[in-house]
């Protein structure tokens, strides 16, 4: 995989070709990319899946099976810039289905323990509003939230 910028690793214990496989499948503009494996006298077993380079949502990663000695953290989460409540509910469903887990104010974590914040753009432009009340009640009203639901964020915007 040739990257121009970073790339981002993801580190598994053992499940990085069944999560690219996922990943690909819930975002557009996604592929599957080159496969490695162990090779023999390596710490895991000869001929298992070490790296899964894929693309999602155009962003590079590689994901790496490399053992139980980490685990995903909320301290790093990615991002969904969303143009309307049909995508909110799209990422929300794909993310949280199989064991993901809802978690307050747009934030979730999917299966594999990733973090994820699904976030309306327009949420953004509130927020950074600078009509202080109007970006205050959007703001309160998004921290009461697990999904985020952009027609009571614009009412609570609007003082309605």
């Amino acid at each position: 995989m040739t990257a121009d910028g970073f790339v981002t690793c993801l580190w598994f214990d053992d499940q990085a070709e069944e999560a690219a496989h996922f990943y690909v499948s819930v975002f557009k503009n996604s592929s599957l990319g080159r496969v490695t494996h162990y090779l023999e006298g390596s710490p895991r077993p000869a001929g298992s899946v070490l790296t899964v380079d894929f693309t999602a949502n155009g962003q590079k990663f590689v994901a790496l099976n490399g053992g139980p000695e980490f685990t995903f953290t909320e301290a790093i989460s990615f991002q969904i810039l969303c143009d309307d409540q049909e995508e909110v509910d799209h990422y929300w469903a794909k993310l949280t289905e199989n064991g993901g887990e809802p978690g307050p104010c747009g934030w979730l974590k999917d299966r594999y323990g990733v973090s994820w914040q699904v976030v309306p753009k327009v949420l953004l432009d509130m927020v950074a509003s600078t009509d202080q009340d109007s970006s205050s009640r959007a703001m309160k009203a998004m921290m009461a939230m697990g999904k985020l639901d952009i027609a009571a964020l614009e009412k609570a915007y609007a003082g309605e």
